[in-house]
């Protein structure tokens, strides 16, 4: 479009869209004034309902219509919004955009009739409209149902605008109000026509773009090669899509990799620096020294088992993904080999002997071994960055999947007070910067970092708030560790610290992301959000997902105990990802035979998909048989 604004208000790209389509045209005074505001490379197609010679008695229709043919519009009339497939051919569809304006199904209808309406015309859409397309639905005030609105509706009492795009696999990506007067000529009539025309003051013109299938988010197997001989493994469920992602390898563009990079270069600038090599996440059981942190509990480890995979023929189901560039061999710094010992046949008795293995929790399993090899330099500050995995409980700011930066540094234990103030002093001043450099309008930009000592572990706990959430997150969250509670063998006059951090969570508050899933989402349009060499917040093109609610209730087994962070990873894994709070409601005993029954209640909501009531349901529905398979349960 040429002018600066269209029609909802919005300021318009340089580059037009190609194709568009007006549904449920009145008067065709939108059409008209749209029209004179498209240069000559944008091709317009106008339709209504009604048939051309029920708009023959509207002269300012008829005027309307003149200048539109006049302009070479195309002009459809009889055309049904629910049914587009049937008034386009294939060859004619492949709309760039689709405006709707004021939507209604007439007379008295409901909201129900409405939403009806609102579904069937996004599910017509899905057949018409180009795969980067937009879906534009302006509505009167209240109706949307969104925060947008001024004032909002009960949500039972709306349109329910996103949940019905949903059914059509759409998102909602942007919200402008609708302003008639950057539309001139424009005059909003009722239904069908009608001389009483709707109340478009405060109204709401909403923007859908097509949402990513949940289809993609399968577990994969992956195939290894370890010590000359090939293994597989399943992804487990509840991390499905998070492996193998390579978020930090030279040619990632991800915001983790980026905030990576700044934190080691702005170190660099104080201290020598040397890189390390990060090995595949996969630790043998009990073949690792963890050091005493909150960040390296093996009860919460995801636990999966190798099979034997000689013949890549036995691999059934799911995508399989060749880890051989990847892992050859179990590194040094994930298994110790014992003195005179082959590696390679020490790595293959000890490890596939055993029936599990499991994916590290946290980067800080091989700092020991880092210390105790023979190259290790004092003074220099030794990097490892790499994915980890955890089990945990669903919580807004809880990830069972994450970045994590290890910083080690080792010194005279003579210089130790100075050293370790300095790197606290020189990291504070780093993260300080990078919390208030997006600050959001307003904010007062106190220091964003600070170290917590904790004297029963003889370490400190980073804690950062961030300016980018706005007033009502006001609670500080734990992003990394320092630790100086180490020694070597090897180098038995030197001191240790060793700094963690949680490159995930420092991501998201850098960039003001809200929700840790955005960061693991396969939608290209994230990656496109971040501009090289700038940090600006960041804004989603998903808003206002709707919030599915369901309680579950169920009797306890008899002899074991509830595994209450099982439960959490089993909803974890049937959802996708979907359930955001687990809230406990209730505990039941029954008075006669003693069974305890416990309550819980699910919310459901995406980040960056659509989601439907009917998948929701589905969901539930199988995670009542998945308790009861796994954690011996029985639903009630």
């Amino acid at each position: 479009m040429s002018a600066s604004e269209d029609a909802s208000g919005e300021q318009v790209e340089v580059m037009a869209p190609r194709r568009l389509l007006l549904v449920g045209e009145g008067n065709f005074s939108f059409a008209a004034a749209l029209s004179e505001t498209l240069d000559s490379s944008t091709s317009l197609t106008a339709t209504c309902l009604q048939r051309q010679a029920d708009l023959a008695q509207d002269p300012l229709a008829r005027e309307n219509l003149q200048r539109l043919q006049e302009r070479g519009t195309k002009i459809r009339f009889g055309v049904d919004c629910t049914q587009l497939a049937d008034a386009f051919e294939l060859h004619d569809r492949k709309f760039d955009r689709i405006y709707f304006n004021f939507p209604h199904c007439g007379r008295k209808a409901g909201v129900a009739r409405n939403r009806e309406l609102l579904a069937k015309f996004f599910q017509s859409c899905a057949d018409v409209l180009a795969e980067e397309g937009e879906v534009h639905v302006a509505l009167c005030r209240g109706q949307g149902g969104t925060p947008a609105d001024n004032p909002t509706r009960e949500w039972h009492n709306s349109w329910q605008v996103v949940a019905m795009a949903a059914l059509g696999r759409f998102i909602l990506s942007d919200v402008h109000p609708f302003s008639c007067e950057a539309v001139p000529g424009y005059k909003c009539t009722g239904y069908r026509s009608q001389n009483k025309s709707f109340h478009v003051e405060g109204a709401v013109n909403h923007i859908f773009t097509r949402s990513l299938p949940f289809e993609g988010l399968q577990p994969r197997v992956f195939r290894i090669k370890l010590g000359g001989q090939w293994f597989s493994f399943p992804e487990p469920e509840a991390l499905a899509g998070k492996l193998n992602r390579g978020f930090l390898e030279a040619s990632s563009c991800h915001p983790i990799k980026i905030i990576n990079e700044k934190l080691i270069a702005e170190l660099g600038k104080a201290f020598p620096l040397k890189r390390l090599k990060c090995s595949f996440p996969l630790l043998p059981q009990g073949g690792t020294s963890v050091p005493t942190t909150r960040n390296c509990d093996l009860s919460a480890a995801f636990w999966i088992n190798l099979e034997d995979n000689s013949n890549s023929e036995s691999l059934n189901g799911g995508t399989t993904q060749v880890m051989e560039d990847f892992l050859v061999s179990f590194s040094e710094l994930s298994l110790p080999t014992s003195p005179g010992r082959d590696s390679k046949e020490e790595a293959h008795e000890g490890i596939y002997g055993q029936a599990k293995v499991c994916l590290r929790p946290s980067l800080l399993v091989h700092v020991q071994a880092i210390i105790q090899a023979p190259d290790f330099l004092p003074g220099s500050l030794h990097i490892l960055s790499g994915p980890v995995f955890q089990k945990c409980l669903i919580l807004p700011f809880t990830m069972p999947a994450f970045h994590e930066t290890v910083f080690i540094l080792g010194f005279n234990q003579n210089l130790k007070d100075g050293c370790l103030q300095s790197l606290l002093d020189h990291l504070k001043g780093i993260l300080d910067s990078f919390l208030t450099q997006t600050a959001l309008e307003g904010s007062i930009l106190s220091s964003s970092v600070e170290f917590v000592f904790q004297p029963n572990e003889n370490d400190y706990m980073i804690y950062a708030k961030s300016h980018n959430f706005g007033p009502d997150f006001a609670k500080d969250l734990i992003i990394g560790s320092v630790t100086t509670s180490a020694t070597s063998i090897i180098h038995k006059d030197q001191c240790f610290v060793f700094v963690s951090v949680n490159l995930d969570l420092l991501t998201m508050f850098v960039w003001g992301i809200s929700d840790w899933r955005m960061l693991w989402t396969f939608d290209k349009r994230f990656l496109k959000s971040f501009v090289p060499g700038k940090i600006e917040p960041f804004k989603s093109y998903s808003l206002y997902a709707p919030c599915f609610v369901h309680d579950i209730s169920f009797w306890l087994g008899e002899k074991k105990g509830f595994d209450e962070l099982e439960f959490h990873t089993v909803a974890r894994a049937v959802s996708q990802d979907t359930v955001i709070s687990i809230q406990f409601l209730s505990r039941f005993q029954h008075p006669k035979t003693e069974q305890v029954s416990l309550c819980y209640r699910l919310t459901y909501q995406t980040c960056d998909k659509a989601l439907t009531q009917q998948q929701v349901t589905s969901m539930q529905s199988q995670f009542r048989k998945e308790i009861q398979r796994r954690l011996h349960v029985t639903p009630r």
